[in-house]
């Protein structure tokens, strides 16, 4: 199959990228890794009239890690991000989630920030950055401006990227002392879309008792979800957390579809299952154990 046919830029500068998407309007797309777009160009299920490649923007292929977070911008692959010790240091749960992102030759030209743009509820970055408060830069001519991660997934393939605009970069909030993540999922086959998947964060305090727990589900929903369970699990040191009553929590706010890979009832029940797991494992990295 071959795409419709677009008019096709190669900007050599982000204020040349800008230009031709404002130029472009609603008929304009974006060009990184294309690992997502490239398909749906070839199945017709995009037909842009403008596609910008912003492959030749090296001032946008940034991976700026501090203390308080990790910087993507929006060449940044998933696999260097994947690969950086000092990301991991700040950021575990960024790694731990991308492993889990298709093949590695997926990962050694798809990008983080694309991922995010694109939307996708069965990915693992938009939950990723949902969990932590992330947020993500978007820019126009002239303009800039941050969206939390909680305004930024409008729904299944929809962000809060407009007309005209670029996402240049993607930020997530470091890991805070005494805290704990890890990811679960269940696909059919490794590499997968995930039947569904569960990030999950736990803070303990000076004591080792829980004081923040919050899973965000993955294939369960329209969007990210994201479900704070403190209330069934907190201030307990995490040997006597009742783990199974926050996954019943979760289970009760996740809405998932029957499709041709599951059905509604299985998915429900996968995230519980899913959602204990991942709690129980990010208390045990916030406790060292």
């Amino acid at each position: 199959m071959k795409p419709p046919p677009f008019d096709y830029h190669a900007p050599r500068s982000l204020g040349e990228a800008l230009d031709a998407l404002a130029g472009a309007g609603e008929h304009g797309k974006v060009l990184a890794g294309g690992q997502s777009l490239i398909p749906m160009l070839n199945m017709r299920l995009a037909a842009p009239a403008h596609l910008v490649d912003i492959n030749r923007l090296s001032e946008l292929a940034t991976l700026d890690v501090e203390p308080g977070g990790v910087r993507v911008g929006a060449l940044a692959r998933h696999a260097q991000v994947e690969r950086s010790e000092r990301v991991a240091a700040v950021q575990p749960l960024l790694r731990e989630a991308l492993r889990l992102v298709a093949h590695p030759v997926i990962r050694n030209r798809g990008t983080v920030v694309g991922s995010l743009a694109h939307a996708d509820p069965a990915a693992e970055l938009p939950a990723v950055l949902a969990l932590l408060g992330g947020s993500v830069r978007l820019a126009r001519p002239g303009v800039t401006r941050d969206v939390p991660a909680a305004d930024f997934f409008v729904g299944p393939l929809e962000s809060a990227v407009e007309s005209g605009e670029l996402a240049v970069s993607a930020f997530f909030p470091a890991l805070l002392p005494r805290s704990g993540t890890a990811f679960r999922e269940v696909a059919r086959r490794h590499g997968d879309y995930a039947l569904a998947g569960i990030a999950a964060l736990v803070r303990l305090d000076d004591d080792l008792r829980i004081i923040s727990a919050t899973v965000a589900c993955v294939s369960v929903g329209p969007v990210p979800v994201v479900v704070d369970v403190t209330a069934a699990c907190g201030h307990r040191p995490p040997a006597t957390a009742d783990w199974a009553s926050a996954a019943r929590a979760v289970q009760d706010r996740v809405d998932p579809e029957t499709d041709i890979h599951a059905t509604a009832d299985y998915r429900r029940h996968l995230t519980g299952v899913l959602a204990e797991q991942a709690l129980r494992d990010a208390a045990r990295e916030a406790t060292g154990a």
